[in-house]
């Protein structure tokens, strides 16, 4: 049976890599310590934790190419924290434990821009922070949201009065914000592909277009079957994110695929300074938040709006257009140059799902839109468990491996979404 790999979507990400460089595909019987299935960021920050604390015997299959999936496809917005936001956090496990959680995904903050460095990553990293935007009047919403992080997550985010956020972001839509000074964004896919060649630089093996069909996973050596290929290995990380696919039903049964839209417009050239006059990227506060970056070319990559279906909306730059166009209206003439979706995986209790279900099957999925840094936190926490046996990872362990819902999930996920986006709608109306 011949296989089949998709190419990278036509996103700006996929015009404007670095290099082309392709990994073999997986042919006969290997055996590695532990085996990885996914190559996106949560895989590959497994398998480049564990490089760092000197175990190589990896192996890691991909189904289509490195940061193919939400890995090589998201907003490139890097900054601490979960889907589930840190007053959930709280609720959930109590300050201290929330913190700590919170802090995991700082570090990884840090260590994305320490690697990027220590490598020489040619990700187009801009260390300029990111900035809350606030879509409603009331101010006590930024306000309450700074102090809640200063005083339990001992972070600090800088309030921005309405005055000095027009001042970096020519809208009238907005009104105040939050600027968080440790974040980040970067080109997510060149960033993916660097670690992997990092990772390759090493004893470790890294195979493309072999998609995994089986596992076998309940005796001490376990066995990936690819079309072509199986893999023996002690140690298996379970990474596929929203492709996940039905390899281990407790696995892949507790997160649903959620599609995410992103759109690159053509180069602005001065229009764009006239507009944006920060190199901070930004986001809303509404549950259906819109998001953007300036880039380097003086394009504006534009991201917002999910959904649980399947089918990729005919109209989605028309969509994404319109959504740009409330808070830029001098940019409804703009030409779109690139629109792409992508698959998310997300729980129903939105908090990252980093843990083991039987000894030595490890899983790493869940991180639903906001998992740059968490997927790197999830590489640290899986690595120090396989290299030295530490259980850091049962900090996540409240959360545990829900159930999806199976064919109910997605519709009571989008019913979820329309319900807070018509609060959002609601709340905009009674403050106009």
């Amino acid at each position: 049976m011949n296989q089949i790999v998709q190419d990278y979507p036509q996103s700006y990400y996929a015009a404007t890599m670095n290099d082309d460089c392709c990994y073999p595909q997986l042919e006969g019987e290997i055996e590695a310590e532990t085996c990885i299935i996914g190559g996106g960021y949560a895989g590959l920050m497994t398998a480049m934790g564990l490089v760092e604390r000197g175990y190589t015997d990896i192996a890691i299959v991909e189904q289509n190419r490195i940061g193919w999936g939400a890995s090589g496809r998201n907003g490139g917005f890097v900054f601490g924290g979960y889907s589930l936001s840190p007053q959930k956090l709280v609720s959930r496990v109590g300050e201290e434990k929330a913190r700590a959680l919170y802090h995991l995904t700082v570090s990884a903050v840090e260590l994305i821009r320490t690697r990027a460095q220590q490598y020489a990553i040619d990700c187009d990293l801009v260390d300029e922070g990111v900035i809350l935007a606030n879509w409603f009047k009331d101010q006590s919403l930024l306000q309450n949201q700074a102090q809640f992080m200063l005083d339990k997550m001992k972070v600090n985010w800088r309030y921005l009065s309405p005055r000095q956020l027009s001042s970096l972001i020519n809208s009238d839509r907005y009104c105040g914000g939050l600027y968080e000074p440790n974040a980040m964004h970067f080109h997510p896919l060149n960033y993916a592909r660097g670690i992997a060649a990092q990772i390759n630089n090493t004893q470790a093996r890294i195979f493309e277009s072999s998609k995994v069909v089986s596992v076998e996973a309940e005796q001490p050596v376990k066995s990936v079957f690819t079309q072509k290929g199986r893999i023996r290995c002690k140690n298996l990380v379970v990474a596929g994110g929203g492709y996940i696919n039905n390899l281990i039903p407790k696995i892949s049964n507790s997160v649903l695929p959620i599609a995410t839209y992103v759109m690159a417009t053509e180069p602005l050239g001065e229009r764009l300074a006239g507009l944006i006059k920060t190199k901070a990227a930004v986001y809303d506060t509404r549950f259906a938040f819109d998001y953007y970056r300036p880039l380097q070319d003086t394009r504006i990559l534009w991201g917002g709006r999910v959904s649980a279906r399947r089918a990729t909306p005919a109209n989605l730059a028309q969509l994404l257009k319109k959504d740009l166009s409330k808070v830029f209206p001098s940019l409804g003439d703009v030409k779109i140059d690139y629109v792409w979706d992508g698959w998310m995986s997300y729980a129903s209790h939105q908090m990252a799902q980093i843990g083991q279900t039987t000894p030595g099957v490890w899983y790493a999925i869940g991180f639903g839109g906001h998992g740059v840094a968490p997927t790197t936190t999830a590489g640290e926490v899986l690595a120090e468990a396989i290299a030295g046996g530490n259980e850091s990872y049962q900090q996540f362990s409240p959360w545990g491996l829900p159930w999806n819902g199976s064919v109910f999930g997605p519709m009571a996920a989008q019913t979820s979404y329309w319900w807070y986006q018509l609060k959002d709608w609601l709340k905009d109306r009674l403050e106009k």
